[in-house]
């Protein structure tokens, strides 16, 4: 990169960098960037970046993936209701081995291995995640949220340590719950009083037309949601990612953003370029 580049791209940074430098950001990381090794490290690389830079960074994570092809090693379908996961007993048992166990301390592990100072979670941890069996249908062991405790994540970061939740949660009675990445990250976003909510996915962003990556939709007034999901235009698994930017955004979170995890360094240049990355809701 040229001299001047360079400082170009520095100065075009040094604003955002000045708007949430002792900020908490949470980075809810899943898909295709979960999966690819080079995409991978770029993600490492952004969280230590951003955590060097005083910017309390909070790494949620999913792992439908990486649970799909397990199942499907045991001989097991995966189902899907509404964007989520039907989780029976069997795939609950799945899921928290996947999540917890292997993930989870995979990327605890890449973070440390770059000089990260990071700390792997769980939302079953303190009573991190409270929830309850979801109820408006049938989907297994899939849990609705109930209540957060932030402290352990709180503790975490003023110790200057980088979190990493896995998306598992419990109810009263120590049942444990599979809770959709975007919803916890959303809710751990509201409890933290976040300014900002980062969600990786497989795509551009919101697209007008699903099968046209060119319309994508920049920014989004959350009170057009309704009307967006009446036209078709969210639909499937992206219902719950939008769902859950706007209720971010009516609880207090400052931004929400839905990512295209497929680029490099997709959260870096979301944080500090103009240019920005995927689709805003405010």
């Amino acid at each position: 990169m040229k001299d001047r580049t360079i400082a170009d791209v520095l100065t075009e940074a040094q604003p955002y960098m000045k708007k949430y430098t002792g900020k908490i950001v949470v980075v809810k990381y899943g898909g295709n960037a979960m999966v690819d090794e080079h995409l991978k490290d770029a993600v490492m690389e952004d969280i230590i970046l951003m955590n060097m830079l005083g910017i309390r960074t909070v790494l949620v994570h999913g792992g439908g993936p990486e649970i799909n092809q397990l199942l499907q090693r045991l001989g097991k379908e995966s189902r899907f209701v509404g964007g989520l996961r039907y989780t029976d007993q069997e795939t609950m048992e799945v899921v928290q081995m996947v999540l917890a166990g292997k993930i989870n301390k995979d990327l605890v592990a890449r973070l440390c291995a770059r000089n990260g100072k990071a700390i792997g979670l769980c939302g079953v941890d303190a009573g991190m995640i409270q929830c309850r069996r979801h109820s408006e249908e049938d989907l297994g062991l899939v849990g609705d949220i109930v209540g957060v405790n932030v402290f352990p994540i709180v503790q975490a970061l003023e110790s200057g340590m980088i979190p990493v939740v896995a998306t598992i949660g419990a109810d009263g009675e120590g049942q444990t719950y599979n809770i959709n990445a975007d919803t916890a990250a959303a809710a751990l976003a509201i409890g933290l009083g976040a300014c900002k909510l980062v969600a990786l996915t497989d795509i551009p962003g919101l697209l007008m037309d699903k099968d046209d990556e060119s319309t994508l939709i920049h920014e989004v007034q959350i009170s057009r949601v309704p009307k967006l999901v009446a036209q078709g235009v969210i639909s499937g698994g992206m219902l719950p990612k939008i769902a859950c930017c706007v209720d971010s955004i009516a609880k207090g979170v400052q931004e929400a953003v839905i990512i295209d995890g497929r680029k490099e360094h997709a959260i870096l240049l979301e944080m500090f370029s103009d240019q920005g990355n995927g689709t805003l809701f405010y």
